[in-house]
């Protein structure tokens, strides 16, 4: 294989032999081996490169030290350098909007992977700070504005355009629009759009229009560009967490207005460890169909402590192990759940399944203690009443629990208004209603005899 069968020869060049490199090395130039460290295209992760295709924005979404500030300078040079330092490129006036200006002029221009950075001597522009402009030797020049003040986009005019962190701009509408009206120079003008994905209004627009491409990386994908110490520490914080989905991960997580779970409560709710529970049972929410195009069977393990009045008990959701698979298959990985954390009774909902779900799992265990379930009442108002525990911080979650908790965060009263089925949100329910709520509906205060 040779480094152009591959988007990335940096990737090539560390699974080759020494003898592959020294031959590599070796066939090449004087000139093209010193201008080796400056072609991005040998270099760059597979995400960091602009896809194909006629589009109008380019989303780099992905997790923190994922590269995108890379790609991002990357793409500008790419936009503006001809064939000779002195050659006009595709570009000659680009638009650099960050959240501040401080921010800009850090991170795009000087940062350690900014526009200056990535430059080879021969083509790196000269900083007007008084002007907040790049300045190319073939006369292309790049500016930097805030996002802070969306007017100021009002009248120039750019054919590209790199926008950084979006997402969390405080006036991101307003400035993407004005950026919209100023792009408007040469043939077909692009934009760049690098940012840790949050849950935005404007994110979400761009994702939808049809002009839009993405790439998407975690920020695992970088690792050989950074310190091993930063991603032990933030993935032994974060890692199965709803937070590391999107800063780790890079994926774009929506609470839906009015849902019953939000992101704040969830991340308020984490512990690292649960302590001694008084019960442990496993929830199923059954998928009685199997295959790639059936649901998933949700499968949650919660446990309680039941020290002193029903008010008092505290939950705590222990694992999600939901599968996708035949009944077999998930009656198979209920039973392990209940093993492994030595739960006392396996829970099921049989609306759908009926009879059969308690017959497929006594076909693997005759003994297993088994409760059968029926939903009397629609997803969201069974829902409610376990969210209200969560209001009151009843209820508790261990870490890696992430997907279970993206469905939580698209749960309303209305129903749920995500893809799919919520299997994995509906056990929860039935976990919870298990644990606590039917056995508060029957408890009795100890009477006190009087003497």
């Amino acid at each position: 294989m040779t480094p152009h069968e591959t988007r990335s020869g940096a990737a090539w060049l560390a699974c080759a032999g020494q003898a592959e490199v020294d031959e590599f090395i070796g066939g090449l130039s004087d000139n093209a081996l010193a201008s080796l460290p400056w072609l991005f295209e040998f270099w760059a992760l597979p995400h960091q490169l602009p896809p194909e295709g006629d589009w109008k924005s380019w989303v780099i979404m992905g997790g923190r030290g994922a590269g995108k500030t890379r790609a991002g300078a990357e793409w500008v040079r790419a936009q503006v350098e001809g064939a000779s330092p002195d050659a006009p490129g595709r570009a000659r006036r680009v638009a650099l909007v960050a959240e501040t200006f401080d921010q800009g002029r850090d991170v795009m221009v000087m940062g350690d992977s900014g526009i200056l950075a990535c430059s080879p001597p021969d083509r790196r522009p000269v900083w007007e700070a008084g002007r907040r402009r790049l300045l190319w030797p073939n006369g292309a020049t790049a500016t930097v504005y805030s996002a802070h003040e969306p007017e100021a986009l009002r009248g120039p005019q750019f054919d590209a355009a790199w926008v950084d962190e979006l997402a969390k701009w405080k006036k991101a509408e307003e400035s993407w629009d004005m950026l919209q009206f100023a792009l408007r120079l040469g043939e077909h003008p692009q934009q760049v759009v690098t940012t840790t994905p949050r849950n935005v209004g404007v994110l979400k627009a761009i994702l939808r229009n049809p002009s839009t491409v993405v790439t998407h990386a975690p920020t695992d994908a970088n690792r050989a560009y950074l310190a091993e110490s930063f991603l032990a520490e933030v993935q032994a914080r974060y890692a199965g967490t709803r937070l590391g989905r999107q800063e780790l991960e890079g994926v774009l997580l929506e609470d839906v207005e009015g849902a019953l779970w939000t992101t704040a409560m969830l991340e308020g709710c984490r512990v690292d460890a649960a302590p001694a529970l008084d019960r442990v049972v496993v929830a199923v929410d059954p998928s009685v169909t199997g295959g790639p195009g059936s649901d998933e069977c949700g499968i949650v393990v919660a446990g309680v402590v039941c020290e002193g009045p029903p008010q008092e008990w505290r939950a705590y959701v222990l694992e999600d192990a939901s599968v996708r698979g035949g009944p077999v298959d998930w009656a198979r990985a209920a039973i392990a759940a209940m093993a492994r954390h030595g739960a006392e009774r396996l829970v099921a909902e049989v609306n759908q399944g009926g009879d059969l779900v308690e017959s497929v799992i006594r076909q693997l265990d005759p003994l297993v203690p088994f409760r059968a379930l029926r939903a009397g009442r629609g997803k969201g108002l069974r829902a409610e009443p376990v969210a209200a525990l969560y209001e009151q911080g009843r209820v508790r979650h261990l870490r890696g629990l992430g997907a279970l908790e993206d469905q939580l965060c698209r749960m309303t009263v209305r129903g749920f208004e995500g893809r799919g089925s919520p299997d994995r949100l509906d056990a929860l329910v039935w976990a919870i209603h298990e644990l606590m709520i039917e056995p508060a509906a029957h408890y009795r205060r100890p009477q006190v005899r009087r003497l």
